[in-house]
C-alpha cells in the first residue's frame, strides 16, 4: 500500500512528513482536533486521570473482512485483466481508473486531509486512517511504543527475598564414602574379570577390510551400493492436480469452443490431456473415463521402465559462465551506421582502405572500381575494367597510391591519381613498363609471370612479385589443396597460404614450410593475421570462426559459431584490440580481441556488437569488411551494391 499521490510522498523525509510532528490538527465534520504527544506514558496519565483505559479485544468480530476473496494469489496474475479479483458474491471487482500525478498534486493542495489517505492495492480502494491510527503511526516513527499507557522501561522487581534465608548451598563436610572405594563395585569387577578369563564373555572381533581396491572405481563402489541385491530406488511421484483439474475452475481456465476445435487439429502428443470443465457441485462430477487405463499405464511404467540412480551436482549455472568485462569498458568500437556509399550497380565484392584512411576503394561485379573520400562519401574516381572485380587492395606505403585489383584472371596495378603531384609522379614512374629482353628457355623452365600491356591499364599475372625490380618468382610448386587466400606476416618474412582445410606457413627466405595449422572446419573462406603476428583468425563456409595461437598449438585456441551462413571475410584492426567477421546472413560481428605480452595469459575474446543494415540479394549478404587504419570504424560491402561505414 502507498499514498495516493504516487511518488510525491516518497520525497519527504521522516522529519518533514506530517507523521513526525509533535502536534497537529485535523478539521472534520465533528469539529476541530488538536493534540500534543509528549511520548511519556506517566505524563499522559497524569494529564488525564479520568480518561478510561482503552480495552483491547481479541475478538474477530471487530475485524472487517476484505472485499477481495481471491486469497493468497499474486496480483500480477490480474495485471492484464480488467478486474483484480472477486467479492464474496463471486462478482468481479473492476479496476478503477488511476489518477495521474498532476491530479494527485492538485488534490493534495485542495484537501488538507488527503495526506491521511492510503491506497489499498489488494482491494483497489483508498482508506482514510483514523485519528487513533495517526497517533500510533506518529509514535512509531519516533521510536516509541504504540500506546501512551505503556512504560517501556519499568523498574526492576527482585522477586527473591534474601533476608534470613542464609546461603542456599550446604556447608557440611564431604562424607567419607566419597573417598573410600566401594566393596560392592570391587566384587562386581572381580566377577567380570573371572568370566572373561574363562571365556564365558566373548567379544566380537573387528572385521578385517581387504587391502585391495579398484584403481579406477566408479559410483558402484560407494557404501550405499555395497549391500547385496539391487538398491531401492523410489518411483517418481505423479504430478499433483492444479487449478485446471478443479471441478469449479475460474473462467480463464475454461477453453472456448474454438479452442476445443483447434485441439483436434494438433498432433496427439501435442494435444492437452485434460480439458477443464465446470460443475455446480462436487457430486455432479461424473466418473473419470480413463481412470482405470491411466492406473494400468502407470503400473506398467513402474514395472517395465528402468530406473537408475544418478548423483546430481548442485552448481549454479551462472558460476560456470566466464566473467567478461563490461561493454562500456571496452569502448570504442563500431556500433551504428554513420555513412553509406552508393554508386555501384552490382554486388560490391571487395573493399580496401588507404594507409592514411583518407580514401577507400571498392570493386564490384558490375565491372567498375571506385575510389571514395571517407569523410564526405564523395566518389572521386571510377574505372570501368570490363570484368568482375574479385579483390582489390591499396599499396601499404602511403607515398605510393597504387591499387591492385584482380579482374577475372588478371591482376591490374592502377594509379589511383590521388594525393599531391610529387606522389603521382613517383607512382607513374614505378608503374612504367619497359620492354624486357626475352630470356632463353632453359629446358622445361617457364617464367612464373607474364607482363601484358593492357589497352587502357598496366596489368600483370602475378604470383609473387617484387615491384621495384620487376621480378617475380614461384616459391610454392605443390600445395595440399586448392589455395583460397594468402597473406603476408606483418613483421617477418613469412607467408600464410590457406587451403580448404589447412593453413600453410612458409618462410620466404628459406622457401620452405614452417608450420601447418589444422582448422577442423568444412572449408576455409578467409584469413587474417594479428598485427603482432602470433595470432591468426580463419573464417569458414559453415559459419565458424577459428582463433589460432601459433605459439600455443596448431589447433584452434577458440572456435566461435555466431553466423548462420558462410563467413565471407575476417579482419583485424591495426591499432585497437578489435576484429570483425562478415557473413552472407547480412550481419557483421565485432569482437574485442586482446592479446597480452605475457605468454602465460590467454587472449581475451569478447563479442561486442552485431551490425545489421544490409539487405539480401540472390541469397547473399555482406561480402567484405575492412577496418579503418587509424579509427575504430568498420566498412562493410554488401550484395545490395552499398558500402556502409559503422562508427562508435
Amino acid at each position: 500500500m502507498g499514498h495516493s499521490d504516487g511518488d510525491h510522498g516518497s520525497d519527504l523525509s521522516a522529519d518533514d512528513s506530517p507523521w513526525s510532528e509533535g502536534s497537529w490538527s485535523d478539521d472534520d465534520d465533528e469539529g476541530s482536533l488538536s493534540f500534543e504527544d509528549s511520548g511519556e506514558g506517566s505524563d499522559a496519565e497524569s494529564d488525564e486521570p479520568d480518561a478510561p483505559a482503552v480495552e483491547e479485544s481479541d475478538s474477530s468480530e471487530d475485524e472487517v473482512a476484505p472485499r477481495n476473496t481471491i486469497g493468497d494469489v499474486p496480483l500480477e496474475w490480474y495485471k492484464n485483466e480488467e478486474h483484480i479479483g472477486y467479492d464474496i458474491t463471486g462478482s468481479k471487482i473492476k479496476k478503477r481508473d488511476r489518477e495521474g500525478r498532476i491530479e494527485a498534486y492538485l488534490r493534495n493542495a485542495d484537501d488538507a486531509k488527503n495526506w491521511r489517505k492510503i491506497y489499498d492495492e489488494y482491494n483497489d480502494e483508498e482508506v482514510q486512517i483514523t485519528k487513533e491510527e495517526a497517533k500510533i503511526i506518529s509514535r512509531l516513527l519516533k521510536g516509541k511504543t504504540p500506546h501512551t499507557n505503556v512504560d517501556p522501561y519499568p523498574d526492576y522487581v527482585d522477586w527473591f527475598e534474601y533476608d534470613g534465608k542464609g546461603h542456599p548451598l550446604s556447608s557440611a563436610p564431604e562424607p567419607k564414602r566419597r573417598f573410600v572405594p566401594s566393596k560392592w563395585e570391587q566384587k562386581k569387577v572381580v566377577k567380570l574379570v573371572r568370566a572373561i578369563r574363562k571365556g564365558w564373555i566373548k567379544f566380537d572381533k573387528p572385521k578385517e577390510e581387504p587391502n585391495f581396491y579398484l584403481l579406477w572405481g566408479d559410483e558402484t563402489d560407494t557404501a550405499d551400493n555395497k549391500r547385496q541385491g539391487l538398491s531401492y530406488i523410489p518411483a517418481p511421484k505423479p504430478n499433483l492436480p492444479g487449478h485446471e483439474e478443479s471441478y469449479n475452475p475460474s473462467v480463464e481456465y475454461i477453453p472456448t469452443q474454438e479452442e476445443i476445435d483447434s485441439y483436434q487439429l494438433m498432433y496427439e502428443e501435442d494435444r492437452p490431456k485434460f480439458i477443464p470443465r465446470k460443475f455446480d457441485c462436487l457430486r455432479s462430477v461424473p466418473a473419470y473415463e480413463k481412470a482405470l487405463r491411466e492406473g494400468f499405464d502407470r503400473c506398467l511404467d513402474l514395472y517395465l521402465c528402468p530406473r537408475t540412480r544418478k548423483k546430481r551436482i548442485n552448481i549454479d549455472p551462472e558460476s560456470l559462465k566466464p566473467k567478461l568485462p563490461s561493454k562500456k569498458d571496452l569502448r570504442p568500437y563500431p556500433r551504428t551506421c554513420y555513412l553509406e556509399f552508393k554508386g555501384h550497380n552490382g554486388p560490391v565484392k571487395s573493399l580496401s582502405v588507404e594507409a592514411t584512411g583518407q580514401w577507400i576503394a571498392s570493386g564490384s561485379s558490375d565491372g567498375t572500381i571506385r575510389v571514395w573520400e571517407v569523410e564526405t562519401g564523395r566518389c572521386i574516381k571510377v574505372w570501368n575494367v570490363g570484368g568482375v572485380v574479385h579483390r582489390i587492395a591499396w599499396n601499404p606505403s602511403p607515398d605510393r597510391h597504387i591499387l591492385a585489383a584482380v579482374v577475372d584472371h588478371d591482376l591490374l596495378l592502377l594509379n589511383a591519381e590521388v594525393g599531391d603531384e610529387d606522389a603521382q609522379m613517383k607512382t607513374k614512374g614505378l608503374l612504367q613498363i619497359e620492354e624486357l629482353a626475352q630470356e632463353e628457355d632453359n629446358g622445361d623452365k617457364k617464367p612464373a609471370v607474364k607482363w601484358v600491356k593492357h589497352e587502357k591499364f598496366d596489368g600483370i599475372m602475378l604470383i609473387h612479385h617484387k615491384l621495384s625490380k620487376k621480378h617475380s618468382h614461384h616459391p610454392f610448386r605443390k600445395l595440399p589443396g586448392l589455395p583460397i587466400a594468402a597473406v603476408f606476416h606483418p613483421s617477418q618474412k613469412m607467408f600464410f597460404v590457406a587451403t580448404k582445410k589447412f593453413v600453410q606457413v612458409y618462410d620466404l627466405q628459406k622457401a620452405q614450410l614452417v608450420k601447418k595449422l589444422e582448422s577442423g572446419v568444412r572449408e576455409i573462406s578467409s584469413i587474417s593475421i594479428h598485427p603482432g603476428g602470433d595470432n591468426v583468425i580463419v573464417g569458414s563456409k559453415d559459419g565458424k570462426l577459428c582463433w589460432f595461437d601459433t605459439d600455443l598449438s596448431t589447433r584452434p585456441y577458440k572456435t566461435l559459431k555466431n553466423h548462420s551462413k558462410d563467413i565471407t571475410n575476417v579482419t583485424f584492426h591495426r591499432k585497437y584490440p578489435l576484429f570483425a567477421s562478415s557473413s552472407e546472413d547480412c550481419t557483421a560481428y565485432v569482437f574485442h580481441g586482446m592479446v597480452y605480452s605475457d605468454l602465460n595469459q590467454n587472449p581475451l575474446i569478447v563479442p561486442l556488437e552485431i551490425l545489421r543494415g544490409h539487405s539480401s540479394s540472390d541469397g547473399r549478404g555482406v561480402l567484405d569488411c575492412k577496418f579503418h587504419p587509424r579509427q575504430p570504424w568498420l566498412f562493410t560491402a554488401g550484395a545490395d551494391s552499398v558500402v556502409r561505414l559503422y562508427c562508435d
